[in-house]
């Protein structure tokens, strides 16, 4: 199965990038970067990742810094953005398939992300910002990530060919790693000269550049479904009848579970027992998240020499091990810094390397005319149980404490490995045709 591709309009495009590069340089350019609605998409897309990254140490430190919010609190608040993927994404999937645009429901889901965030800082600078304010505004976001992801499973395939999915999936990841890189520094940064809400602002901002991308685009997307009788159920009844889907999903959502025991107290636990301040904690997962960039370039070398399979399962293996470092960092606080670092760098290459290989995995196997229901079902179980690890970190930290709930969560993410190791991926070469 090959996804649909832009006819005639991107070939002049792809010669008037190779007539602007030096000849030295022409085949160092990605093919697929040739695709002009591919690489509008792709740069928008890139700048709203750097805004997500931004969001993801303001919003946490804003309930901590302004709200004294505590383990329960932050549980509730890391939640928040991951509940509507448990409950609407496969509704969600369902309605995306009969739609005509899902370029549409993107654009509209960005502007509406615009305005949920941006509502903090206003909120703020009128001194009426709450807790509940923050936790309203991130399922919001969550709500409209949820059709935006679906929407754009679909997008993505419509633009790239079979046979250009892993590079394609390694350069959006790739600017995922780099957001990674410096998103949180950015964000650290802010929050220490402009207070957590304002940081904020960079964030929303970042969502009005991704709609103007997506609306200077046109790909050529497949025909809505017709309404059908268990439309609900397809999804899931294909993911349950294919071994390799099976196996996947049952990995990503181990992983995502008890990492998110993980994520719910990591900030906690890193400000208030190793006492790392906002702009110095900033840096180091900025700086630490540089393995995500070394794993976004090596994938496809890493996919070549052992297979698609294997990589998926030392993806899981490099993401979830590293963990243990937190935990066991002690001592000056140089030596705490710099355990943060490595793990931030061994964790965020493993993790480039698994959502590399297995987003092209799952580009290649999924049949276009259910894409978006498959997605939904996907979706909920790789979101959805995200919220109920979180609340689970709230509930662990308050019974067993917070250094036995992180053990815990190492441990169990990495026992998400053992689900592809019993199943056909770890002979899997190559990605299906």
């Amino acid at each position: 199965m090959t996804a649909a591709v832009k006819g005639p309009t991107e070939a002049p495009t792809a010669g008037a990038i190779s007539r602007l590069l030096p000849s030295g340089l022409r085949h160092r350019v990605p093919a697929v970067l040739h695709r002009r609605d591919f690489r509008r998409y792709w740069l928008g897309h890139s700048v709203s990742l750097i805004g997500d990254e931004v969001h993801r140490i303001a919003m946490p430190l804003a309930a901590v810094l302004l709200f004294g919010a505590g383990a329960t609190a932050m549980a509730w608040l890391t939640a928040a953005p991951m509940i509507p993927a448990l409950l609407l994404s496969i509704p969600a999937g369902v309605w995306m398939d009969r739609r005509s645009s899902r370029r549409r429901v993107m654009l509209i889901a960005d502007v509406g992300r615009f305005l949920a965030v941006l509502s903090v800082p206003v909120a703020y600078a009128f001194g009426v910002l709450t807790l509940v304010q923050l936790i309203v505004a991130e399922l919001i976001v969550g709500t409209l990530a949820v059709l935006f992801n679906i929407a754009g499973n679909t997008l993505f395939a419509c633009m790239v060919p079979g046979e250009e999915l892993v590079e394609a999936s390694a350069l959006d990841n790739g600017s995922r790693a780099f957001a990674y890189v410096s998103g949180p520094s950015v964000g650290g940064l802010l929050v220490q000269l402009l207070r957590a809400p304002f940081a904020l602002v960079g964030d929303a901002v970042s969502y009005l550049a991704s709609a103007l991308s997506l609306s200077r685009i046109s790909p050529v997307e497949p025909e809505p479904a017709p309404p059908a009788k268990g439309n609900y159920l397809d999804g899931l009844r294909w993911i349950l009848r294919t071994p390799g889907i099976r196996a996947l999903a049952s990995a990503v959502a181990t992983v995502n579970f008890f990492d998110f025991i993980f994520q719910a107290l990591f900030i906690l636990y890193a400000t208030k027992h190793l006492h790392i301040n906002p702009g110095l904690l900033g840096l180091v997962l900025g700086s630490g998240a540089i393995g995500g960039l070394v794993g976004a370039v090596l994938t496809k070398r890493i996919v070549a020499r052992i297979g698609i399979g294997m990589a998926m399962t030392v993806g899981f293996l490099g993401f979830s091990a590293p963990h243990m470092l937190v935990v066991l960092a002690t001592g000056p606080k140089a030596a705490i810094v710099l355990t943060l670092f490595v793990y931030e760098f061994l964790s965020g290459l493993g993790v480039m390397v698994l959502d590399t290989s297995g987003n092209a995995y799952l580009t290649a196997v999924m049949p276009d005319a259910s894409r978006s229901r498959i997605s939904g079902v996907l979706q909920t179980i790789n979101y959805g149980i995200r919220p109920l690890g979180a609340l689970s970190g709230g509930w662990l930290a308050t019974t067993v404490g917070m250094r036995t709930s992180l053990w815990i969560s190492t441990i169990g993410a990495c026992c998400s490995v053992l689900f592809l190791l019993g199943s056909p991926l770890r002979k899997l070469r190559e990605l299906p045709g």
